[in-house]
């Protein structure tokens, strides 16, 4: 096994506020590296209520590899009406001729959590000078955590989480990434945020963050799931890997698939209303045609390749 290829635990710390989560991992074509885009939680600043998960802006950091990552800042711009303002869980995909970002949105820096939730649609020709193109019209009017993927030719489906109706994952489907036609629930089954969809093993595969691990559900038409073994249930014994995974990206590279994930490694010992700090790890994906396994203790190689994403 080569050592310098078997990537860090954790992964990666944002160094400005020290709590990054919801990472989404893309390969950055003007930059010919890997860009890992996230929520920039502010766990060192003074909380009131649960201030210090919003206000939140993108961080970015970059690595030619995976394995050493680079902090780069913020991506700016992104604020299309006055003030200081909430951005989460960012989703991009690059498709005709240009990326496209679907981002959770909350005005302003609320307390609490009893406030309206959108996503909205950016595009980009690199990544730093994004546009904004509309506040999505979806299923209610507190809707987080977008996922998109190319299930067929030109064809693209969204899940997201529809807080209004259960924490429940719904969907929508597109032809263009700018018009989207709801389709209804998909994932009911309990409460849950932060839905990925990927393919691997010739099997559909969809998770979900029910804050106890990740749910993991099959498929064999991207709309008919079934229940599987959950994974990143049981915490790891690697450093900051001593609790559940959260809200992940799953990179799939031909054969082998990495999951980029977060955790809390303070969980334990503080009040959840708190601000928590997080860091991100990554670990391998395994499936045996029925379930997908995770040992987030193994040591492997991270061999990532910017054709899958």
């Amino acid at each position: 096994m080569d050592k310098s290829k078997v990537p860090p635990a954790p992964l990666y710390r944002d160094p400005i506020y020290d709590s990054p989560t919801d990472p989404v991992v893309i390969y950055n074509r003007e930059e010919k590296c890997f860009w890992m885009l996230y929520t920039q939680r502010r766990a060192t600043e003074i909380n009131i209520g649960v201030s210090t998960v919003h206000g939140t802006k993108i961080g970015v950091a970059s690595s030619s590899d995976g394995i050493r990552w680079l902090y780069r800042g913020t991506l700016p711009n992104l604020e299309y009406e006055p003030g200081m303002n909430t951005f989460w869980a960012p989703e991009v995909i690059y498709a005709k001729g240009k990326y496209h970002m679907f981002v959770s949105y909350v005005r302003g820096v609320p307390t609490d959590w009893n406030w309206e939730r959108h996503i909205i649609h950016y595009t980009a020709d690199n990544m730093w000078e994004w546009k904004f193109e509309s506040v999505l019209s979806l299923s209610s009017d507190r809707v987080i955590d977008a996922c998109i993927y190319e299930i067929s030719p030109g064809i693209y489906k969204m899940w997201y989480k529809d807080e209004v109706n259960g924490s429940h994952t719904y969907s929508a489907i597109s032809d263009d990434l700018y018009n989207w036609k709801i389709l209804g629930p998909e994932i009911t089954d309990v409460p849950h945020e932060g839905p990925n969809v990927f393919e691997l093993g010739g099997i559909k595969w969809l998770i979900t963050d029910h804050w106890h691990g990740l749910g993991v559900y099959s498929s064999d038409d991207f709309s008919s799931w079934t229940r599987k073994k959950d994974i990143l249930d049981i915490p790891g014994k690697r450093k900051w890997d001593n609790a559940v995974g959260h809200h992940a990206d799953v990179v799939v590279c031909g054969d082998e698939a990495y999951i980029f994930y977060f955790t809390h490694p303070d969980a334990e010992n503080t009040p959840a209303e708190c601000g928590l700090r997080a860091c991100v790890q990554v670990a391998r994906l395994t499936t045996d045609g029925v379930n997908i396994f995770c040992d987030r203790d193994e040591e492997f190689e991270l061999k990532i390749d910017k054709a899958a994403i």
